[in-house]
């Protein structure tokens, strides 16, 4: 039988695998074993590989790059004074070895000492003409740092040497994003495809730049140039169907967003967007059945069951918008958003106990705005609690001191438990922070409004 070159590729490992499952030692050439340690730590196979050097170097003991590869493993488990010793013993036997450096670098990045590392990284670059590899590592730990402008540099020099590097020209365009330079990097995304006008990366990446200018019409033929470069190119449909969308084309934002549908796995934005799509066309039974599908593909994917919700919720048809929200909620306990629509929703639906519980659960999740805290204590005030109410109006100064609407509030609520003390206290800061809120106690409190001391003090401000 005639072997092709895989299968010659296979023999060493399949050789090797066999002999782990018997007593008997073969003999590999130091390169199979490279080959075949390689082919393990691709996979994660780290016991495989580890078992690979020590036979290896059974074999081999003076092979610098089976050595190397034991740095490797140490630096990968954190044994990074192991993996410094025994880079050092081999940095005697062969100073002009790059992987040593590269290694040495590895270690000190994973010590956060980046600085070093790049002066490690550059020494090696004087060994190698292979440089493309050692730009990008310089070039990440110049991101460590936060240093934008030198990493982008590193970046543009890996493109200089190989033109098809993607990895380097989505880290050089987050470069410029990060240091605001749109424009920047609209300028050098035109110069690269003057040199390559069949990127379609490059046109993609270019289209979401004039995107962020809101420059459409530019954006849309930068997509258009992208798919013409590569016709199955999903991100650059789905860009595509963003920019129609702000153009108001609706119809064909969802022929460009249906296209994703076909050429990759089912994309939950896609469907969402589908289905936004369909309700500014008023197709509400489209926009629905797209947002189901949405949560059927995704159910974590929170805008899903949020447009959901917010169907019914317009439809008034409140009790289908609840299930909703609750279904989401029995996926996600902790989402702010669902908590906020299960108690607005009750609220519609007079039910201010469970109304009360949202809002309350919505606070615990950190969310702070003021509209929750006025929202809840006045659910307390209608379900007879008075002091509840306080205690969560004086949780809300604490992040709104000069509300006046909180001020108002506690001080009805201070004079209807007969502490006028504390009522006039709030109702003086109220009326000192806006007058115009002073109907608040007319509105929650009609029986406080009637006091005689409340009327006089209303009056001396007006």
């Amino acid at each position: 039988m005639e072997l092709s070159h895989d299968d010659n590729d296979d023999l060493p490992l399949t050789k090797f695998e066999s002999m782990l499952k018997t007593n008997h030692v073969l003999f590999f050439d130091s390169e199979e074993f490279e080959n075949i340690i390689h082919h393990y730590l691709n996979q994660g196979k780290i016991a495989l590989a580890k078992k690979a050097i020590k036979l290896g170097l059974d074999q081999h003991p003076s092979s610098i790059n089976l050595r190397l590869f034991k740095v490797e493993i140490y630096v990968f488990e954190d044994k990074l004074v192991e993996a410094d010793t025994l880079l050092n013993e081999l940095y005697r036997l062969d100073p002009t070895n790059e992987e040593i450096y590269i290694q040495k670098a590895n270690i000190f990045s994973k010590k956060d000492e980046h600085e070093q590392a790049i002066e490690v990284l550059k020494k090696a670059l004087e060994l190698t003409d292979d440089v493309v590899d050692l730009y990008s590592l310089i070039g990440m730990e110049y991101l460590f740092l936060d240093q934008f402008e030198e990493a982008k540099t590193f970046f543009i020099k890996c493109l200089e040497e190989d033109v098809e590097d993607y990895s380097a020209l989505y880290n050089v365009i987050y470069c410029f994003e990060f240091l605001n330079e749109v424009e920047g990097a609209i300028d050098y995304l035109n110069a690269f495809l003057d040199k390559n006008p069949y990127c379609e990366v490059a046109w993609h990446q270019l289209g979401k730049q004039y995107y962020t200018l809101r420059n459409y019409k530019k954006a849309l033929a930068a997509f258009d140039f992208a798919i013409i470069s590569d016709d199955t190119f999903v991100g650059a449909y789905l860009e595509r169907g963003k920019v129609l969308e702000k153009l108001k084309r609706f119809e064909e934002a969802i022929e460009n967003y249906s296209i994703t549908l076909e050429l990759d796995e089912p994309s939950s934005f896609a469907l969402l967007r589908i289905g936004f799509c369909y309700e500014k066309l008023k197709n509400d039974d489209l926009a629905v059945q797209y947002f189901y599908k949405t949560v059927h593909e995704d159910p974590m994917l929170d805008k899903g069951w949020i447009a959901i919700t917010r169907y019914y919720n317009r439809k008034r048809n409140y009790q289908k918008a609840l299930y909703y929200i609750n279904k989401a909620i029995n996926i996600d306990s902790e989402n702010v958003i669902y908590w906020k629509l299960y108690s607005q929703i009750n609220q519609r639906l007079n039910q201010f106990e469970e109304a009360e519980r949202g809002f309350k659960k919505t606070l615990e999740l950190g969310n702070n705005e003021l509209n929750t805290w006025l929202s809840r204590g006045d659910l307390l005030i209608k379900l007879g609690e008075p002091e509840a109410a306080i205690y969560n109006f004086e949780q809300a100064l604490e992040s709104y001191p000069e509300n006046a609407e909180v001020q108002y509030r506690l001080a009805g609520l201070f004079f209807t438990l007969q502490d006028i003390e504390k009522g006039t206290f709030h109702l003086k800061n109220a009326l000192r922070n806006n007058e115009e809120y002073a109907f608040i106690i007319d509105e929650l409190f009609p029986e406080v409004s009637k006091k005689m001391l409340v009327k006089n003090l209303l009056k001396t401000n007006q």
